[in-house]
């Protein structure tokens, strides 16, 4: 009902596990998923995973405060964002449009809850280290202002905030961040968050 009212949003299908998910997604390809984490058959995990292995759509996991490992399962499955279920129609609808263009998300409860895992020392199962590389020496690759673009998309800015607060142009700012992205084998901006926080703080 909240998205359906949007008129720039289209509800293709909706789906009661994640294997009936899974069949539509692969019929209909929406761009955006919006997936539940607990559901009969198949949970959103697991269909999270085989739609991104398929290259189908991106997807859109709720979740709650209790749900650290789910985040962590969701993150290694290659989900694009990462919502509340308790938050607002307006952050929904917002939700879906950040990762609809493209971008990653992560609600700023989730973020915290991931970054105080890694600050207390313990690894979020999602590692943005490949085996044999060390985040030292992949930062070395970066440019002076890639490096400063890398900070502030761990901050969580947008390509946007980060183009006035760098006096760039947003297309400028999104060469940077493919290109750190890139460079440090990350497979998205939730990743580079992730690897922010664990090798610049």
């Amino acid at each position: 009902m909240i998205l359906s009212v949007e008129p720039d949003v289209e509800v293709v299908g909706e789906a009661a596990d994640g294997a009936q998910a899974l069949e539509q997604v692969r019929s209909l390809r929406p761009d955006v998923v919006l997936m539940d984490v607990q559901m009969p058959v198949m949970d959103g995990i697991e269909a999270t995973r085989r739609i991104v292995a398929e290259d189908l759509a991106r997807v859109l996991v709720l979740t709650t405060f209790d749900d650290d490992a789910y985040v962590d399962d969701a993150l290694r499955a290659g989900a694009s964002g990462f919502l509340l279920k308790n938050s607002d129609a307006d952050r929904l609808v917002d939700a879906v449009r950040t990762v609809a263009q493209g971008h990653a998300l992560l609600a700023p409860e989730v973020t915290r809850r991931v970054i105080e895992r890694m600050v207390s020392g313990e690894r979020p199962v999602a590692d943005v280290r490949p085996a044999g590389a060390t985040s030292d020496r992949r930062l070395g690759q970066l440019t002076p202002r890639e490096r400063e673009v890398l900070v502030l998309v761990g901050q969580g800015l947008s390509n946007a905030e980060i183009a006035g607060e760098l006096f760039l142009g947003e297309a400028t700012v999104k060469t940077h961040v493919s290109n750190v992205l890139s460079k440090l084998h990350l497979r998205d901006r939730v990743q580079a968050v992730v690897f922010y926080h664990r090798s610049l703080t």
